[in-house]
């Protein structure tokens, strides 16, 4: 939303002089005359007040038409964890088995209420549900591998094998003996250029990739949970941290393909439309009438529209570079603005290479 109160524009235009890092996240200042637009902490050179506008989401700002800055990166560092977080999630990653209380992290400087506050505006959950998640996945690996779950539940920081088998079944759905063969859907965040994204894996490879504030969201878990047969919890695997390295690497514009494995549950259709939008090739459009044709099927258009909007695997999946028959941006469940980006991006990219 454009900002209009006179009152906030004056106090927004102070903190954005001072680099108040309070306001990191509350607004985003767009530059006219750069067609730029920035966070309270950017390094860049300050505008004039008359050169400025301010927007409560930098979806805002990419919709009035500005670009996000590259000094301050506004839609990387506005959503990225405070540094206090990040040390938070260090100590749960260094010591997975730990429970690590307020009184630790106090201990090591971090607030315990400013770590509450990001988890439950972030995540949806508390520091301690994100730390059991972590805890139990550790746990559930240790199982799989044929490990006795008295020995994981007592080195896991659990007094009991009955809190360990509450807790677990709680999480996973099933208790720890009987699990050992089950599914679980792992996630986790990870920020790009034009917003923070969750990334969820099985065994088998990444099975969702969305930016965080799509509309359908939670009925994309629900159905992978359903489809999958499948918990999801917090944590990593390698596939993800495989997709977190090839995702900053197209953003950095150094990879125009993906590696990683993928898994898809859907039908058959529903893969046949996924496989041939894998097949447009990177800095190129197609158009629906285009897709249905390449499976042989030329009067499913809308089947095939419908289809790329049960696609839950962004940009590894590119359903951006889909347009409709009259070279219009539809259908792109991450906001078209992001649609547009993505496209120009991978332009840009495919032009520079072409020169070269």
């Amino acid at each position: 939303m454009l900002i209009t109160d006179p009152c906030k524009i004056e106090t927004y235009y102070q903190a954005l002089i001072d680099k108040n890092s309070n306001f990191v996240g509350i607004f985003y200042v767009g530059v006219k005359t750069t067609s730029v637009f920035c966070i309270a902490t950017c390094r860049a050179r300050k505008p004039k007040f008359e050169n400025v506008e301010f927007y409560s989401d930098f979806k805002d700002a990419l919709d009035a038409g500005y670009r996000p800055c590259k000094i301050c990166k506004p839609t990387e560092n506005a959503n990225e964890a405070p540094e206090q977080v990040q040390d938070a999630i260090a100590l749960i990653k260094e010591n997975p088995k730990e429970k690590i209380s307020d009184y630790i992290l106090r201990e090591q400087g971090i607030s315990p209420e400013l770590v509450r506050r990001w988890f439950k505006k972030h995540y949806g959950l508390t520091f301690q549900a994100y730390q059991r998640m972590y805890r139990i996945n550790n746990a559930m690996l240790e199982l799989k591998s044929g490990k006795a779950a008295t020995n994981t539940a007592m080195e896991s920081g659990y007094e009991s094998l009955s809190g360990f088998g509450y807790t677990y079944k709680k999480l996973i759905g099933n208790s720890p003996v009987l699990s050992k063969d089950d599914r679980v859907i792992l996630i986790s965040r990870l920020t790009t250029p034009i917003g923070p994204m969750f990334v969820c894996a099985t065994d088998q490879g990444i099975c969702l990739l969305e930016f965080v504030d799509r509309r359908m969201l939670e009925t994309e878990f629900k159905d992978l949970q359903r489809l999958l047969k499948a918990r999801i919890i917090t944590g990593e695997n390698a596939h993800i941290w495989q997709a977190k390295q090839e995702i900053k690497e197209y953003f950095d514009g150094e990879r125009t393909a993906f590696e990683v494995p993928l898994d898809t549950p859907g039908t058959e259709f529903q893969n046949q439309v996924w496989q041939a939008l894998m097949a447009v090739p990177f800095g190129e459009t197609s158009t629906y009438q285009q897709q249905a044709e390449k499976i042989n099927k030329p009067k499913a258009v809308r089947a095939v529209g419908t289809a790329n909007g049960y696609n839950r695997i962004s940009i590894i999946v590119p359903c951006h570079r889909v347009i409709g028959k009259n070279g219009k941006l539809v259908g792109y469940g991450g906001g078209l603005e992001r649609k547009r980006w993505l496209l120009e991006h991978e332009r840009k990219l495919k032009a520079s290479e072409f020169k070269q």
